[in-house]
């Protein structure tokens, strides 16, 4: 009796020491999501993401949640003030300029400048190289050195931001 007992308690434990990991599995979700275009907001500057040649998504965190952008740059200065931005398991997304259907790893695509894009950070991915494109780590450098743009002021009243 105090054996088969014994046996279902270490049973019951080693059930419960796996639940976590098998909810983690299970809830983990992984890679871009649609986005209800002129339905969803921007994270950083609340403005309705509605040009699908530009949206941008970022999933990490301890939670792993998937934030949302309407530009690249926005992305980019979002990015920089979470504790976890170095974290390799980062997941970040930015669509396909020639597509606009398509999701690219931001820091696998190339970027061409000079684009109008929603928050005016002038930047639009797409998938392979072009005369004039310029890697990921060139645009992170260009975006983080301007800062946010006149037309992004987080938490703006107005929605139009002010130039600065």
């Amino acid at each position: 009796m105090c054996r088969h007992h014994h046996h279902t308690r270490r049973a019951t434990l080693a059930l419960l020491a796996a639940t976590p990991f098998l909810s983690a599995c299970k809830a983990e979700a992984a890679g871009p999501e649609d986005i209800r275009w002129g339905r969803e907001v921007c994270e950083i500057c609340g403005m309705i993401i509605s040009d699908p040649g530009y949206a941008s998504e970022i999933r990490g965190g301890p939670d792993r949640k998937l934030v949302k952008f309407d530009d690249i740059g926005d992305a980019i200065n979002w990015l920089k003030e979470q504790p976890w931005k170095d974290d390799p398991s980062i997941e970040f997304w930015v669509r396909d300029y020639g597509t606009r259907q398509d999701w690219l790893d931001a820091r696998q695509a190339h970027y061409q400048r000079g684009v109008i894009s929603p928050m005016d950070y002038g930047f639009a991915a797409l998938s392979a190289p072009s005369t004039d494109s310029i890697s990921f780590e060139e645009m992170r450098r260009d975006v983080l050195a301007r800062g946010l743009t006149w037309r992004c002021i987080p938490g703006g009243e107005d929605g139009e931001g002010h130039k600065g």
